[in-house]
């Protein structure tokens, strides 16, 4: 069975393989499990390392499958690395791998562990065809997957939950979400033709990025409004402050380069966070 399209062999299928991992889009993920972690105290931290582990078989299972989606049944991508009997393999392998994680986590912590974890290969492998064709869906599947693998990270370490991480996560979800309807908005004509249902063709463009900043906002004002009645460490409001910056430079940047920054600026956000919580300066 041949898994590359272009290059033959061991080494050709193993880079077709490692082009599924794309770290722009799986950092996010991974480091919200990791600052779940760091929420609880990291009294764990091999059961940090499964839990990023398994979250990263999720991720990888969800870029297959879109590029699998994408570029054998829709023809909206003009090339793919891996043949359609290479994209099935690695779905089956990564889905594989993650079921050993969550079981692991299941007997090492509990079911509730487990089932904070599934969430995440579950959006992943639906997001494609299922997700991605509706407004609410197409915007919230990746911060949701996010907003788990934070709860997940942050009960594998605690064993429950708390308003703290609940409130962090909703945060999450919220920010990310208004970038992933700047980042929709990229493909507004293709969308648009083949009735794709984005914020952006539902609403139109100009509409749409106005909704995007009022929910990145909207996160940012409720990280201030958490901390100032002492369910975030005082600190954290410098995160606002930073992503703040970059939203502000991204507003009357086109949609590329829109969501470069604010990717990047969500990077610093969440270590603005990390800091804040790790260390309390303000505490």
């Amino acid at each position: 069975m041949r898994i590359a399209r272009h290059d033959a062999g061991l080494a050709g299928s193993l880079r077709a393989l490692a082009s599924q991992v794309h770290p722009v889009f799986m950092l996010p993920p991974l480091a919200a499990s990791g600052f779940g972690a760091a929420l609880a105290g990291l009294d764990a931290p091999g059961l940090a390392l499964l839990h990023v582990a398994t979250a990263f078989t999720a991720l990888y299972t969800a870029h297959v499958k879109d590029g699998y989606v994408d570029f054998y049944h829709r023809g909206e991508d003009d090339d793919h690395p891996l043949t359609a009997a290479g994209c099935r393999l690695a779905l089956a392998a990564s889905t594989l791998l993650f079921a050993v994680g969550t079981v692991a986590i299941g007997l090492l912590v509990g079911p509730v562990a487990a089932l904070l974890t599934l969430p995440g290969w579950l959006v992943g492998y639906l997001h494609a065809p299922h997700l991605d064709t509706n407004p609410v869906t197409t915007t919230l599947g990746y911060p949701t997957g996010i907003g788990f693998a934070l709860v997940g990270g942050y009960y594998v370490q605690a064993g429950s939950l708390s308003t703290t991480a609940v409130g962090f996560a909703a945060v999450f979800v919220t920010v990310l979400a208004g970038i992933k309807i700047i980042d929709d908005a990229k493909d507004y004509d293709y969308d648009r033709s083949i009735d794709k249902r984005t914020v952006a063709v539902a609403l139109g463009h100009s509409r749409a990025r106005t909704v995007a900043f009022g929910v990145m906002t909207l996160g940012l004002l409720a990280v201030v409004g958490l901390a100032a009645v002492g369910t975030f460490p005082p600190s954290t409001v410098a995160a606002p402050a930073v992503f703040g910056l970059v939203a502000a430079v991204s507003f009357r940047a086109d949609d590329e380069l829109a969501t470069m920054l604010l990717v990047r600026g969500s990077y610093l956000f969440l270590a603005t966070l990390v800091v804040a919580v790790w260390f309390r300066p303000l505490s």
